[in-house]
């Protein structure tokens, strides 16, 4: 027996050994007859038992009993020892090294640790996901490591002195797997309804089709520009086809909440490597967007690639040695590779002005100040109003290097598209900021000559 390593996000929680997949089930859970199911078979009842599904145990994991009154005699730690139990007995190992998804807080780790105790389940340690997932350097540039849970999108921003470690981790919530699934199922069924007149939303069992033949679909969106699809149902065939830029449209709601929080963890003068898991990369669209609105280069990972960052570096760990603490930092393994240099986004759009109470400000080499008091900072656009978290000269923009720039200076911070910048940040057409709470908001936006330029 040896070290098992152990991907606690509940898109799909894996356990693998060195040499392959041991269990692969994604954090769902169906109450059946009060017959509690996890895993695949609960995912395969999804659409047709939605009353009896629960998903939300593993982001959620407490004691106290669920809201859902079809589960109130169980609590979130209840389903999620059910399928530790479930999956424990289909691997064998001597102990386990964790995983943890940023939705992961002290107080669900700690409720982990002891479910794993109950079970007799050795935990080894526990790693933080996107360390364990980051086996080289990014040379010249900071990566950001990008995967999705069921129900929110994880992002987390790291540094690369000496080692891997965690500078600052976001959830983005309601930008999850469900929410994405959710959307093309429906507008899967409405191109069915308008192409062959089937509705598959009309029975649970087809719906429950739609589902299951969906991660087929969206490889093939990723693929090429149209996808075929086809559903037999009662011995009928029905069939439909999209274009590919139809799904990416449908997502584009999460991709974009995705972007601005992205796009503020960066600053202006700093190159970005994404780091996108695999399943991040298989959503379709998702890649291209990432390379037009946020710049830099992506690095796709392999499946099962944050378990094999745990087993090749953390081998060494045994269970039984002292309390176990989740490591935030560890060492390469592999060769570093040289990011791009220009981290320019390529098809972002440069703002000319910055547009305030119905009134275009230009922005060009000289700084364009913001504040209570910036009068005597040369060009500048004084906000007189009382409002809090405003300071005197707040912010500043400016044309840098063929970029729109915009640089916080304030004690309040500036927030860029709802998100609070980290000193700096690259700006472009159609970015809202804002100063203040509940603040000035100013729009960026470019013009054009008589001539159309």
């Amino acid at each position: 027996m040896s070290l098992l390593a152990v991907h606690l996000n509940d898109a799909a929680i894996s356990v693998l050994d060195a040499d392959r997949v041991l269990y692969r089930e994604p954090g769902f859970a169906l109450l059946d007859d009060d017959r509690l199911t996890t895993g695949a078979a609960a995912f395969a009842q999804a659409r047709l038992k939605p009353r009896r599904i629960h998903n939300h145990f593993w982001s959620e994991l407490r004691t106290e009993p669920l809201a859902d009154r079809r589960f109130h005699h169980l609590s979130a730690a209840d389903i999620v020892s059910r399928q530790l139990e479930q999956m424990w007995q289909r691997v064998t190992g001597e102990a386990i090294v964790v995983a943890v998804p940023g939705y992961m807080d002290t107080a669900s780790l700690g409720l982990f640790l002891g479910i794993a105790a109950e079970l007799h389940i050795p935990v080894a340690g526990m790693v933080d996901a996107a360390v364990a997932a980051t086996r080289r350097e990014y040379q010249g540039a900071v990566p950001v490591h990008v995967d999705f849970g069921l129900h929110s999108a994880l992002l987390t921003r790291l540094t690369q002195s000496g080692q891997v470690q965690v500078d600052r981790a976001e959830v983005i919530d309601e930008c999850g797997m469900i929410a994405l699934y959710d959307a093309w199922i429906a507008q899967i069924a409405e191109a069915f309804v308008l192409q062959s007149r089937f509705d598959p939303l009309h029975t649970a069992e087809t719906e429950q089709m739609l589902q299951n033949r969906l991660k087929d679909w969206l490889i093939a969106a990723s693929a090429g520009d149209t996808v075929a699809m086809e559903i037999e149902y009662r011995g009928i065939s029905h069939a439909a086809e999209m274009e590919s830029l139809e799904l990416v449209a449908t997502a584009a709601p999460v991709y974009h909440r995705i972007v601005s929080k992205l796009r503020a963890l960066y600053r202006a003068d700093e190159t970005p490597a994404l780091q996108l898991s695999d399943r991040a990369a298989r959503m379709p669209g998702l890649a291209d967007i990432l390379t037009a609105r946020v710049g830099g280069e992506l690095f796709v990972q392999e499946p099962g690639a944050t378990a094999r960052g745990l087993l090749a570096r953390c081998g060494d760990m045994k269970s039984g040695q002292g309390a176990v603490s989740l490591v935030r930092k560890l060492p390469w393994d592999q060769a570093p590779v040289a990011a791009a240099a220009d981290s320019a986004p390529r098809h972002s759009g440069q703002p000319t002005h910055v547009l305030f109470n119905n009134r275009a400000y230009e922005i060009n080499g000289d700084p364009l100040v913001l504040g209570t008091q910036s009068g005597s900072a040369g060009r500048s656009i004084d906000l007189q109003q009382d409002m809090p978290g405003v300071s005197r000269q707040h912010c500043a923009l400016q044309q840098e290097n063929g970029q729109c720039i915009i640089r916080d200076h304030s004690r309040y911070g500036t927030f860029l598209n709802g998100h609070r910048i980290d000193g700096s940040a690259v700006l472009q057409i159609g970015d809202l900021v804002r100063l203040g709470t509940p603040g000035y908001e100013l729009r960026l936006i470019t013009t054009e000559t008589d001539n159309g330029a």
